[in-house]
């Protein structure tokens, strides 16, 4: 079956459907990690976007219950030279065109995956929309045109937990359980990945996850040694209620985010954030510790930033920068026990450079008991 994707600014690119049909409006991004992709689609944060992969052959390990990031599939469409036919690895189960079929999630494959990720770069990532109905470029334009953005929009209330859960039962038997557990830790789930809950209770964390819009004064009534901000889609801005409550925690309790979460942190720090003009999406990006002067290749998918001139280098210490755009990949409070990271140290995909951070989570968790 025909089908067709159309940015915004008129540019068509047209293939062959593959998994669901029908029509999806989003954001059109890339992401150039060879593999993965089953994770990537999974990812919340990846939640409103259309998915291009750069990598010509897609689909060639198939899917499996394993190798998800969440309860299924988050991005609006996903985009790929070819799918391969063909799957052949031990742990699949069902191949790609199955597996989008299943989720209603619209794939397009044999269009020309090159120029659509240089035109992104050159351009900027953009809205577009992806069809297998609407075959009318004019028409499609009109609606890329008029679909909602990601500034100022909340995503986050689409993907959080409805209720508090365990991760441990959450994840069964897919993460190796310590034999005790050696810190309480909640975790603020803007669209958190299972990786994520995964190192944090192999390192030693008893995890509890909690809605996004939960309340300070209810998150420190559990008295955790220690609270973590996740990850998770859209623009930190359009979130201004776990800004404001995350504002509250501070200084009570030792503080970790990724990704989106430190965007949100740099926001209750009385900082600004910032569109990328592509955003940030692989497992490629070389990340500098400014600490110990190592180099880390980290797993990135983020489309905002905070604005490093925006932060108060009294109290804030510039952590992590990102080696291709210099922008900001971490920071850390000088005075209060607070820090977090613009990159996956969870990975999956990618590589595990940067899986030490959890450890220096659970390191300042126990230095903040020994002092209070």
């Amino acid at each position: 079956m025909k089908a067709i994707i159309v940015l915004e600014d008129g540019t068509i690119f047209e293939g062959i459907s593959f998994g669901a049909s029908g029509e999806r409006v989003g954001e059109v991004v890339f992401n150039t990690s060879m593999t993965g992709y089953q994770e990537i689609m999974t990812d919340p944060s990846y939640k409103g976007q259309i998915v291009t992969m750069t990598y010509p052959l897609i689909g060639n390990y198939g899917v499996n219950k394993e190798d998800v990031e969440s309860s299924g599939p988050r991005i609006e469409g996903f985009i790929v030279k070819e799918r391969s036919k063909i799957t052949s690895n031990w742990q699949s189960e069902k191949g790609l065109d199955e597996y989008l079929k299943e989720n209603n999630i619209i794939g397009i494959e044999g269009i020309d995956t090159r120029s659509l990720t240089l035109h992104i770069r050159t351009k900027g990532a953009m809205k577009g929309v992806i069809s297998t109905i609407d075959l009318d470029p004019k028409s499609l334009v009109k609606k890329a045109k008029e679909s909602p953005g990601l500034i100022g929009r909340d995503l986050v209330r689409e993907v959080t937990c409805k209720k508090a859960y365990k991760a441990e039962t959450a994840l069964g038997g897919s993460c190796k359980k310590p034999k005790t557990w050696k810190k309480k830790v909640i975790a603020m789930d803007f669209g958190i990945k299972y990786n994520i809950l995964r190192c944090l209770i192999e390192a030693g964390c008893d995890v509890t996850v909690v809605p996004a819009s939960a309340k300070a004064k209810d998150i420190l009534a559990e008295d955790p040694d220690g609270i973590f901000l996740s990850n998770g889609p859209g623009d930190p801005e359009g979130v201004p209620y776990a800004i404001k409550e995350i504002q509250k925690l501070l200084g009570k309790k030792p503080v970790f985010g990724i990704c989106l979460g430190q965007q949100l942190l740099g926001l209750a720090l009385g900082g600004r954030t910032f569109k990328l003009k592509f955003g940030h999406r692989g497992a490629n990006h070389p990340v500098k510790d400014l600490k110990t002067g190592k180099i880390e290749i980290t797993a990135q998918n983020h489309g905002f930033c905070v604005d490093i001139n925006s932060l108060n280098k009294d109290d804030i210490e510039i952590t992590h920068i990102n080696l291709n755009d210099n922008t900001l990949e971490g920071i850390a409070h000088k005075k209060m026990p607070v820090f977090s990271v613009q990159y996956h140290p969870e990975s999956s995909p990618g590589p595990h450079d940067s899986r030490y951070l959890f450890k220096r989570f659970m390191d300042l968790m126990e230095q903040h008991a020994k002092e209070n």
